[in-house]
């Protein structure tokens, strides 16, 4: 395992590896599909394009990620095993002390899962609640940081900046950042953005820049034209979470889920 000092709230350090030593681990194309994951994530695969988003953001085998807030483990499914052998899956996730409901239950129900599975094998879990706990990882030492839907969340406290300046400090020079966030109208006000759960690329491009970063490319993986961005319950009105009536849930199904920017940056 990486060594870490005094980061780490848990270690997942359980059962065998996938793969034998000098064997190529799975492919991301495998994992996707793969008996780790659940049927209702591998139903979201054709919406969220994760084998194109992580060659976007150039995840290989033997790196260092970061997944922040990581939820239910949509995207752990397929990076803890990819990492497993050569490289080190870290999730940044919600403090397990924390004042909301919501976040303990999280976050434990992740440790959980995390027991079920030999993909799952020498993940590591830290802890990130800003603004006051932002060391997700050992200064300097990630290859990846990667964020999926998560920008809005931390403009309900102006936490954002600090959450970017955190990504900064934990990646290496050379590192890359991976975002994808709801994309909003460069028309929205901040309140607009925080009300809706959508945020200006601008605005995500400025926190980033603010924080060291480079721009090194956008993708239009996740696009999603069908989305019109105005809704009654913001964002929330969309798959999967389907905050509507139900003569509106077809409707909304139909759009899919949201459109959605897809952002990498540079640590010089």
């Amino acid at each position: 395992m990486l060594k870490f000092t005094g980061l780490i709230t848990t270690a997942i350090t359980f059962g065998l590896s996938l793969t034998l030593t000098g064997c190529s681990g799975p492919s991301l194309d495998e994992l996707v599909v793969g008996d780790q994951r659940t049927t209702e994530e591998i139903t979201r695969n054709g919406a969220r394009h994760p084998v194109e988003t992580l060659g976007f953001f150039d995840v290989q085998p033997h790196h260092t990620v970061v997944e922040i807030w990581p939820g239910g483990g949509w995207y752990a499914g397929i990076l803890a095993p990819y990492l497993k052998k050569d490289g080190h899956y870290i999730a940044a996730h919600f403090d397990p002390e924390s004042p909301a409901a919501f976040f303990r239950r999280s976050q434990a129900a992740f440790v959980e899962r995390l027991k079920h599975h030999d993909g799952f094998t020498n993940t590591v879990v830290t802890i990130m609640a800003p603004p006051e706990k932002l060391d997700i990882a050992p200064s300097a030492s990630a290859d990846r940081v990667l964020t999926f839907r998560n920008v809005h969340n931390w403009m309900h406290n102006q936490s954002e900046q600090a959450v970017f300046n955190a990504f900064f400090a934990a990646l290496k020079s050379g590192g890359i950042l991976g975002v994808v966030e709801h994309r909003a109208p460069e028309s929205f006000s901040y309140e607009q953005m925080v009300s809706s759960g959508y945020v200006k690329e601008s605005y995500v491009i400025e926190l980033a820049q603010k924080a060291g970063f480079e721009l090194l490319g956008r993708s239009e993986i996740n696009r999603n034209p069908r989305d019109t961005k105005q809704y009654v319950n913001g964002v929330w009105t969309l798959p999967p979470t389907l905050r509507v009536v139900d003569e509106q849930r077809d409707a909304m199904l139909n759009i899919g889920e949201s459109d959605r920017m897809t952002l990498k940056f540079l640590k010089p």
